[in-house]
């Protein structure tokens, strides 16, 4: 596509660096440890090449938008892990740094159709956003005897034709969501509208932290309930000033789409 940018697999590494070093500063002017901050890694325009470097490089969480592309990432993965033990093993030398496993996360939307495919490759879905889906969800992990952990994607930014759960319902949402056995909320997720100035999306992320604290403090969810999911490539740094836990970076990884 004319006129994007592509980072390399000799720039990754660099890329990374620089991405730590920034979260790292925002954390520490937020009044908060570093590794407090946990980074998926958002694949979507990712090369196998440079998500398997990025594994190398110690990198264990990774997200991805769409279901199908999920299910072919998870798979080229696991075979790669698979090898290099394989490998290691039969030279006697350690498997490097590379883990044993990764954590995938579901970023993107996700249609109630769809959850069947999705539920055995994930940790975690950021993605729930009606009560509908949340459902159909508890249906398919009952069904795979296993519980399943959620967000509830809220629409702080009042766009109309975005997905999420208005504030004033997100409350109500989650009570109902705690009753499911087969699920358990783990926090909330949001997006900030995209603009050039992150500033902007203060205000967003701002109403997000309010929420997830009015629920914490409504005391129906657990200790288990400790994900704030918001923040991405263009506004991370103030995400987590507003008390982000969890960021979805792509294209400060990756850069953009091919």
């Amino acid at each position: 596509m004319a006129g994007t940018q592509t980072v390399g697999s000799s720039q990754l590494r660099d890329a990374y660096r620089r991405l730590k070093d920034r979260i790292e500063a925002a954390a520490i002017r937020s009044g908060r440890p570093p590794n407090d901050v946990l980074t998926v890694a958002v694949t979507k325009n990712a090369s196998p090449d440079q998500i398997r470097q990025l594994v190398e490089l110690g990198h264990v969480d990774l997200g991805e938008n769409q279901v199908q592309q999920l299910a072919h990432r998870v798979t080229q993965l696991d075979e790669f892990l698979s090898r290099h033990r394989t490998l290691g093993r039969a030279t006697s030398k350690s498997a490097a740094e590379l883990p044993e496993q990764v954590r995938w996360h579901m970023v993107g939307h996700l249609q109630r159709n769809k959850v069947k495919q999705v539920l055995p490759f994930v940790q975690l879905i950021h993605s729930v956003d009606s009560l509908r889906l949340a459902e159909e969800l508890h249906g398919h992990a009952a069904r795979m005897e296993c519980v399943a952990d959620v967000l509830i994607q809220v629409n702080t930014a009042q766009e109309a034709g975005k997905h999420g759960v208005a504030a004033p319902a997100v409350v109500h949402l989650a009570e109902l969501i705690d009753t499911m056995v087969h699920l358990r909320l783990r926090g909330l997720m949001t997006m900030a509208p995209l603009n050039e100035n992150p500033e902007n999306s203060r205000a967003c992320f701002a109403l997000s932290a309010d929420i997830f604290r009015d629920i914490r403090q409504a005391g129906f969810v657990g200790q288990y309930f400790n994900v704030l999911s918001m923040g991405m490539t263009n506004d991370f740094e103030v995400a987590i000033e507003e008390g982000a836990n969890v960021l979805r970076i792509g294209r400060a990884l990756f850069g953009e789409e091919r």
